[in-house]
């Protein structure tokens, strides 16, 4: 038994010593190989310190500034839909037209209970010498009548007794007779119920003017009535006509002419991207970083080429348990409509200060789609080494490369398709 282990333990030490040597062996033959080899052309840059503005990088995706499923108010049959998929419409652009037929004859209706009202208005104003919204009984002709007739009376009466009191006197004094006195009060008292008959008639013709002032009041109480079943009926007919409630492009019409629709369908769906709101998700170690007014950039696919500039206008005061990130929330200008709703983009939320970064020629970099990285080979001497790195901005031509490239080291910008690790060079 204790043979057996030790023969064990003596062959894997053969098998080690064995693997080792021919390790050295191969590698020696690179070495030699690389040594073997001529040396590649190369021309050089050497990678320099810039200062950059502070901040972090993060990924978001861009959303519409404002998202409206459009819905009637009123239900009925589609009568048109002059917009389509990918239409931009002004704010109160026509986007579905309604069966109308009964809401116009609704307010047809109406305007008709309005135009009896406003006559039957006019005219009781007429009788009872309405001005300017105001009652003056006096204009009435029946009550002004009534009132000249009672002033006349009482005239009269006021004459009569007067003579009464003077053929009483009269009688006094033996210049008249007993007979003649009585025939000049008897007529004072009829003055004098003439008068209370024309006074009574004038307050009887000033109530009657009264009691159509009310009639007036009563009619313009049921007008109003009728300019508000008039206002519904308008209402009723502008709601079959559905606008556009902002500017904006239309993403989805999932309706079309003769169909039914109820006031809980979908007739269109607007997005408004004037403005574009990029949604970042940012890890909670950068909750004290980010602060609303912060100038942030964008990149996305469809322009490599391209950076986009918003600002940080809102923060999710509250960090998600799960996935312990806040979502920020930053606003771009896309008058150019160049950004779209749902576009991935990479961002730099940046922050007051500089710092220091490293920049290479945008040249130097390789992307290995074998390898799905970013390559840099740096030369040392006259041998190459290759570098994957993690780059970030690009500016003027230079490329900072976040790791695998420190300040002052010397990196190969052309012929790096002749490069291996390890290749000797010859640099320019």
């Amino acid at each position: 038994m204790k043979l057996t282990k030790a023969f064990v333990l003596i062959t894997c030490l053969i098998a080690t010593l064995a693997l080792t040597a021919c390790g050295r062996k191969s590698a020696e033959t690179k070495s030699a190989a690389a040594e073997k080899a001529a040396p590649v052309a190369v021309t050089t840059a050497v990678a320099a310190e810039k200062m950059i503005a502070s901040g972090f990088e993060q990924t978001g995706s861009f959303v519409a500034d404002e998202t409206s499923d459009i819905a009637p108010l009123v239900a009925g049959r589609v009568l048109s839909t002059p917009v389509d998929v990918g239409a931009w419409v002004r704010k109160g652009d026509v986007v579905c037209e309604l069966d109308h037929k009964d809401a116009q004859l609704r307010l047809d209706q109406a305007r008709a209970q309005l135009a009896q009202a406003n006559a039957a208005i006019r005219q009781a104003q007429t009788r009872i010498g309405w001005s300017a919204g105001t009652f003056d009984a006096e204009k009435v002709p029946e009550v002004a009548a009534a009132h000249a007739n009672w002033t006349s009376a009482q005239a009269q009466a006021r004459l009569a007794a007067a003579d009464a009191t003077r053929y009483a006197n009269l009688v006094a004094t033996g210049d008249v007779s007993k007979s003649a006195a009585d025939k000049a009060r008897t007529a004072q008292e009829t003055a004098e119920a003439l008068a209370n008959a024309a006074k009574q008639q004038y307050e009887a013709a000033a109530n009657a003017a009264r009691q159509s002032f009310e009639v007036v009041s009563t009619q313009q109480f049921s007008r109003d009535s009728v300019n508000s079943q008039l206002a519904m009926a308008e209402k009723a007919l502008a709601d079959t006509t559905i606008r556009a409630p902002f500017d904006g492009f239309i993403t989805a019409r999932p309706i079309a002419a003769g169909e039914y629709v109820a006031v809980s369908n979908k007739i269109a769906t607007i997005m408004r991207i004037s403005t574009l709101k990029l949604e970042i998700q940012a890890p909670e170690q950068r909750a004290s970083q980010a602060k609303v007014g912060n100038t942030v950039t964008a990149r996305v696919a469809a322009y490599p080429d391209r950076e986009f500039t918003g600002k940080i206008v809102a923060i999710n005061a509250s960090v998600d348990p799960t996935s312990r990130a806040f979502v920020l929330r930053a606003e771009f200008n896309n008058a150019d409509s160049a950004l779209k709703p749902g576009m991935f983009a990479t961002a730099f939320l940046r922050q007051p200060g500089e710092t220091p970064a490293v920049f290479v020629p945008k040249a130097a970099v390789v992307r290995d789609k074998t390898t799905d990285s970013n390559q840099v080979f740096v030369i040392e001497g006259n041998t190459a080494h290759l570098r994957v790195t993690q780059i970030g901005e690009e500016t003027e031509g230079q490329i900072r490369i976040v790791a695998g490239v420190k300040t002052g080291e010397t990196v190969a910008i052309t012929g790096q398709t002749n490069l291996f690790e390890g290749a000797p060079v010859s640099a320019k």
